[in-house]
Formats: C-alpha cells, structure tokens, sequence
C-alpha cells in the first residue's frame, strides 16, 4: 500500500504520558521507515509543521474521558487523530468518531497491520479495528512494570491507582466491573510486594506509573 500520494512516509506524531510506552511504541515502525516517519513529542520538541497522523495512546488516559482526544482533534497540527486502545467497547468507539477521530485501532494489531491502518487513514479512511475480546498486546510494545512480570492491563490499573483514582473510578474508565478491577488489584500487590493502596501508590510513583503531563499539554491549544 502506497504511503501517500506523494510517495513520501506517512508523518505520525505519538502522544502519550509515558516515555517506556512511547518509546515500546515507536519502535514497532523500526522496519517500515520508507512508509512511516514517527516524531516522538517531548517538551523539548517543538513540532511546527502539521503531522499526518497523531497517534493517541490511551495507556492510563482512559479514552472514556474524550477531553484529550477532542483536543488533539481540535490541533490544526494533526491533520488526522487516530486513538490506539485495548478498548474496543461499541460506545466508545461511537463517541470518538462524533468527536471526529479518523480511527479506532486494537493493541492486538501487529506492526505491519498498524502501519497499513495509518496509511489508510492518510488516505482518508476511517478504520475502526473489530471488537476481537480481550487478547495479547502486540508483540513489541512496552509499559510500566513489564519486566517485573506486571500485565499490560495490570500496568494501567496500578497507573490509574497512582494518579488517585478510586476503584470505582478505575472500573468505570476501564469498562471493567468492580470485581475484576479488585482481582487485578489482589494480582498486582502480589507482584510489587504491596499490602496497602498506600504502599502501591508509592510504588508507582518510584517505578515509572506516575504520569509525565507535559507531552499530553505541549498539543493542547494548537502551535
């Protein structure tokens, strides 16, 4: 599939809180460098020309909050809001496209099936990913506690935790119910050698869980 009438690779902005998912991120497109060119937003990188592609990653920045990616839409820098997720619920996905997002795409996707859903979306389609179950993260990607043997949805959950949020809270971002957000709880206390919601916010907040917001704020309010 060519990557834009041009020729030229698709432009993708990643926009996510977290260095370890951006970076786990950004290196799925390692080989596909003739077809996408990814910028990785920090506060040191000022992006003045528009990107093709802004790709949203909702790790611990629950996508049933549309606040960000209404603004991201609302960027005259991103040409084109894609939100990558693990949710697939029919509700969110509906909200996001009367915000105006230009596709919903799975976590389960593989390398090569993520770049073919940028290009398509440069092209000016929308892709929406199918609702598949809940499945493995694709091969290659990274998050908080991976390498201590914590989950890709254990990692978000302990995030959430880190940033405050109650239980209640956790279960309604995730679309989880509150007992499966306690199991996952019970299992991540068990890894990191919690035994209070105390002791697993400090965790958090000394092994990376804790949020960086300023490369979610350098794309708020346009250039």
């Amino acid at each position: 599939m060519p990557s834009s009438s041009a020729g030229r690779p698709v432009t993708v902005a990643l926009v996510d809180d977290y260095d370890v998912v951006l970076k786990g991120l950004a290196h799925l497109f390692d080989e596909y460098g003739d077809r996408v060119v990814v910028v990785e937003i920090d506060s040191k990188t000022e992006v003045s020309e528009p990107v093709d592609v802004v790709l949203y990653d909702s790790f611990a920045q629950p996508e049933s909050d549309h606040h960000e990616i209404a603004e991201l839409i609302d960027n005259p820098r991103a040409r084109h809001v894609v939100v990558y997720t693990w949710n697939l619920q029919p509700e969110l996905i509906e909200s996001a496209r009367l915000l105006g997002v230009h596709g919903y795409l799975s976590k389960t996707l593989t390398a090569a099936e993520l770049v073919a859903a940028i290009e398509a979306v440069h092209a000016g389609e929308t892709v929406i990913s199918e609702q598949r179950g809940r499945a493995a993260s694709a091969a290659g990607l990274d998050w908080p506690g991976r390498l201590e043997g914590i989950t890709d949805r254990e990692s978000e959950i302990l995030a959430l935790i880190t940033q405050g949020k109650s239980n209640a809270d956790v279960a309604r971002l995730t679309y989880l119910s509150p007992n499966t957000v306690k199991s996952y709880i019970r299992s991540v206390y068990r890894k990191i050698g919690a035994t209070s919601r105390v002791q697993a916010v400090l965790y958090g907040i000394s092994h990376g869980f804790a949020p960086d917001t300023h490369r979610i704020d350098h794309w708020r309010g346009g250039p």
